[in-house]
């Protein structure tokens, strides 16, 4: 069985209420993988590529706590099933030369892997399956992107452009306290371009 890498192309709101998409690109080629992911799970694979300081740790970022402290590692993700429209993923874990696979929701195994910043893989046949094309403008896309020729949509309106710096970090605060972090990130950008 082949095995496709993949890399975290973004994240959209999906039109189901309170969901996400988040779209898996393959790293040697063009076809993207849509996942559809809760909201928390969401925040949770955003806060670690946004570079979010949160005052208490997340689940996933207590199993990295927990790995460090009987001294275990996650080397891979795999994402190895898709099933009636439900991916199922793998993390497969090493400690001391030992190899252990253990079965895990797939938005929990890629914000794990984020945390371990370990690979991200899953079969040509799901890539087959259920990969599609899409338009680069309807992607959010996680971290900061330094990128010159960023693209934007011009039909999006920055709701924060015409606040003050003052109104800006109340809403950041409130944000994090809300732990609305994709809003958060989106506040914290605006700050960004204005410093």
């Amino acid at each position: 069985m082949k095995k496709i890498e993949l890399e975290i192309y973004g994240i959209a709101p999906s039109h189901m209420n309170g969901s996400y998409s988040l779209i898996m690109s393959e790293i040697d080629g063009g076809r993207k993988l849509p996942i559809i992911i809760g909201q928390f799970e969401a925040h949770a694979i955003a806060i670690p590529l946004e570079g979010i300081n949160i005052d208490r740790p997340l689940t996933h970022d207590l199993f990295l706590t927990f790995s460090k402290s009987f001294e275990f590692s996650v080397s891979e993700v795999f994402i190895h099933l898709l099933k009636e429209g439900v991916f199922y993923a793998s993390l497969v874990c090493e400690k001391e030369g030992k190899t252990l696979t253990i079965d895990c929701r797939t938005s929990d195994a890629i914000a794990i892997a984020v945390r371990f910043n370990c690979p991200i893989y899953t079969t040509d046949s799901i890539m087959e399956t259920a990969s599609i094309e899409m338009d680069d403008n309807s992607i959010q896309k996680p971290g900061r992107d330094t990128t010159e020729n960023e693209r934007v949509n011009p039909k999006e309106v920055n709701p924060y452009s015409k606040l003050s710096l003052d109104e800006l970090e109340n809403l950041l605060d409130n944000a994090i306290r809300n732990e609305d972090y994709l809003k958060a990130a989106q506040i914290r950008d605006e700050i960004d371009k204005r410093n």
